[in-house]
């Protein structure tokens, strides 16, 4: 008995289900969502990853990321502007501090975004050139039926006497192929095809692409920046120690440097002296040219060799790249301490502050006993009384060296530890000792005049004016590789955007009036304004190479159809 009901419970069941699913009445116990495992939750990651759509969209978030270190100072350039800003906000630099703000190209979320726009480029490259491969190694198309409906579309009729379909077909292969068109024969038609560079072009642009990340993630890691000023008759050995600034990459050593060694010989200035009879000229006094007159020794073996370092024609030493930056006067100074002791004996770097070299200048002497001494003020190349106590530079060439210097006395601050700018005196603290607001007055030296400080305080003397120059020191591995893959990245891009992807077929056969037919039809892989042109110069190819009967005015509907 139950053999005969269960049957009808089955085709039951079926009928409901029937009805339920034509009704949209499913139960929630018929619908299962796929379970996509942990290896299908990869592969769906690594398809979304690797995806055009997903590799643009990183390139443009990297673009973004990149903002914020063009906008805040960066510790890596500048750990002291980094620290005033934190200073100066002090709510949200720390804030900005946390989230690697100052240390945008080092940071996390920079890396994560580098790393995952490198892995997108991979794996949007391997499966275009896999693809790519099998279409060039693949015959083209099969032909038509219909070339007609071609964009692009003509026949021509072979005049009596003229080549066999077979031989027609031969000759139009060899037409084909002179137009660099890869072809293949086949027994009543040929296929052909040509632009293969044009996907070329395009792989080799992303490839391109992997390769200036990769260089400039390595010139990141193993490059090293520094700067160096060189006062007249010193020397510079490629040290750690010996550099004023000092910026290595994330994995640089130090015996990465490579031994070489720059001196400062010389220097010249040149500047317009140029007359024009009574006019004036406004350009006068303005810099055309420096000329640093250097020794270079290019390794520990190497001979030392005279050379001229100029600005924007850097040395290259030991694979770093050294430029010239900046100039100006060093005045040496000699300072004596109350007991007669000398304090500070040396050149003293100024900052010059405008075309004529008005520089900023501070001498710092804690060593001077009983109480520290600093002086703040101004070099001026050629001092001129203005009449009312104030002097200025009227030109950059030393035609009258003066200094202008106040002085102090006090706790400089330097036994504390805390770094300080070497061209800034924190004067707050300090007892005045010259300057023009006391009875003493303020310092003005000549080269080789002395100046007694007041209450037994010790002196200063003027004694001399050197020159000196500021370079740039840049190593940077990965440059070369940046310049040549930037360089293959724009001749694919140039390629994939001016080269087409064509195909070609033509067709041979006999018509009812025993001549040979020769139909053409032309297509393009997306837009082509050019098409039309290689229609009609692949017709006139056809036409040198047979006799072609002129079309007659009662064949043509008959030619078409």
């Amino acid at each position: 008995m139950a053999k005969n009901i269960q049957p009808s419970a089955h085709r039951d069941n079926a009928r409901e289900d029937a009805v339920n699913a034509a009704q949209g009445n499913v139960s929630k116990k018929d619908v299962a969502a796929p379970a996509l495992g942990v290896s299908g939750m990869l592969r769906w990651a690594w398809t979304q990853l690797t995806s055009m759509r997903t590799a643009l969209m990183l390139l443009l978030l990297l673009a973004v990321a990149a903002v914020p270190g063009s906008i805040f100072p960066q510790r890596v350039q500048d750990a002291f502007a980094v620290q005033s800003w934190i200073n100066d906000n002090p709510e949200i630099g720390p804030v900005l501090d946390f989230f690697q703000f100052f240390d945008v190209y080092s940071s996390v979320w920079f890396s994560a975004i580098y790393l995952l726009l490198f892995i997108s480029l991979i794996g949007c490259i391997i499966p275009r050139a896999r693809k790519h491969w099998q279409q060039m190694t693949t015959p083209p198309p099969r032909t038509p039926r219909r070339l007609q409906r071609l964009p692009e579309y003509g026949a021509l009729e072979l005049e009596d006497g003229g080549p066999t379909p077979e031989q027609a077909l031969k000759d139009a292969a060899a037409v084909l192929k002179r137009r660099r068109y890869r072809v293949d024969l086949r027994e009543t038609s040929v296929g052909a095809e040509k632009g293969y560079l044009k996907e070329i072009g395009n792989i080799l642009f992303h490839v391109s692409l992997v390769g200036v990340l990769v260089f400039v993630a390595a010139g990141s890691m193993f490059s090293y920046r520094g700067q160096k000023v060189l006062i007249e008759d010193e020397g510079f050995v490629n040290a750690l120690v010996a550099y004023d600034n000092f910026y290595p990459g994330t994995w640089f050593e130090e015996e990465d440097l490579d031994p070489f060694s720059i001196r400062l010989n010389g220097f010249q200035r040149e500047f317009d002296r140029q007359m024009f009879g009574d006019e004036p000229n406004p350009n006068y006094g303005q810099a055309l040219g420096f000329v640093a007159d250097v020794t270079i020794q290019d390794g520990v073996d190497a001979e030392p060799e005279d050379t001229t370092l100029q600005v924007n024609h850097p040395l290259t030493l030991g694979g770093a790249q050294l430029y010239l930056v900046g100039n100006g006067y060093a005045p040496v100074v000699t300072v004596r301490d109350g007991e007669g002791e000398i304090a500070f004996s040396g050149p003293v770097i100024t900052r010059p502050d405008d075309g004529v070299y008005t520089s900023m200048m501070v001498i710092k002497a804690p060593d001077a006993q009983p109480e520290q001494l600093g002086f703040v003020g101004l070099f001026l190349p050629s001092a001129h009384d203005t009449g009312d106590g104030l002097a200025v530079s009227v030109d950059p060439e030393l035609y009258n060296p003066q200094l202008h210097l106040n002085a102090y006395a006090g706790d400089l601050g330097l036994d504390e530890g805390v770094p300080q700018n070497v061209y800034v005196l924190d004067t707050e603290e300090l007892q005045v000792l010259n300057s023009r607001e006391v009875e003493a007055g303020g310092i003005v030296l000549s080269p080789g005049e002395t100046h007694e400080l007041p209450d037994g305080m010790g002196t200063l003397t003027f004694e001399d004016v050197q020159d000196y120059i500021a370079i740039d020191i840049h190593y940077n591995p990965g440059e070369t590789g940046v310049l040549i893959f930037a360089l293959t990245a724009t001749g694919g891009l140039i390629i994939s955007l001016f080269l087409r992807r064509r195909r070609a077929w033509v067709t041979v056969e006999t018509n009812d009036a025993g001549r040979t037919l020769v139909r053409y039809g032309l297509l393009s892989r997306g837009e082509d304004f050019r098409l039309r042109e290689e229609s009609i110069a692949l017709r006139e190819q056809f036409e040198k190479t047979w006799t072609v009967r002129p079309p007659q005015p009662d064949e043509e509907t008959a030619t078409d159809a």
